[in-house]
């Protein structure tokens, strides 16, 4: 098995969940409950980061510490994946960030990419890819290749607010080593590759639609 799913059933989580599916829930306040699910599910996926032991001096003394050994770098799917990137730089002020950009073509459901901003090498830094939903899996799958192509170390970790299994079986086909957080796993993708029950489209719910 190439994908490990850890579905972070938090009530806080529960909570932001119920507010992002609401269709009356307004974009300014969709954004503020899916950066707490961010905050959330981020605080979880690195909760297996690598740490060295270091020391500081206290206003009293000095105390043996702990620190993040190899800082992450962050990868937020544009446009709806900016959602994730706030509560991101909060946990990992000084993780590094790349972005990928892909629409997807309303027709054949198929990524388009438009933006490729990434370090040449990523090898031995932890790639956590952040993205509010993962529906076909053909964006992901397309940003994880690109990561591979780096040298980004495996498994690399996936932050999704929401998941559909067909985006999940997608990930698995794909072979590529990943270990996704998500608040639930949904029941399906309908004809037009939405989630189901979902919230509909995680960028118009932030930023409007575009004209």
């Amino acid at each position: 098995m190439t994908v490990e799913t850890v579905v972070v059933d938090h009530p806080l989580v529960l909570d932001a969940l119920a507010q992002i599916r609401d269709r009356s829930t307004p974009n300014a306040l969709f954004r503020q409950h899916l950066e707490r699910i961010g905050v959330l599910l981020i605080a979880e996926a690195t909760r297996s980061l690598g740490t060295v032991d270091a020391t500081v001096t206290t206003p009293l003394t000095e105390a043996a510490v702990q620190r993040i050994a190899v800082q992450p770098v962050i990868v937020p799917i544009l446009r709806a994946g900016l959602g994730f990137l706030a509560p991101a730089q909060q946990l990992l002020p000084r993780a590094d960030i790349g972005f990928i950009g892909i629409a997807r073509n309303e027709e054949t459901h198929e990524p388009e990419p438009y933006v490729n901003k990434l370090p040449d090498n990523l090898a031995q830094r932890p790639v956590i890819v952040v993205d509010p939903m993962l529906a076909t899996g053909g964006s992901l799958i397309h940003t994880l290749e690109l990561l591979v192509d780096r040298g980004a170390p495996a498994p690399m970790t996936v932050v999704c607010a929401l998941c559909a299994p067909e985006g999940i079986g997608a990930l698995e086909a794909s072979g590529i080593d990943v270990t996704l957080f998500t608040a639930t796993v949904d029941e399906r993708l309908n004809d037009q590759a939405f989630i189901v029950p979902g919230l509909g489209d995680a960028g118009d719910r932030q930023f409007g639609t575009p004209a």
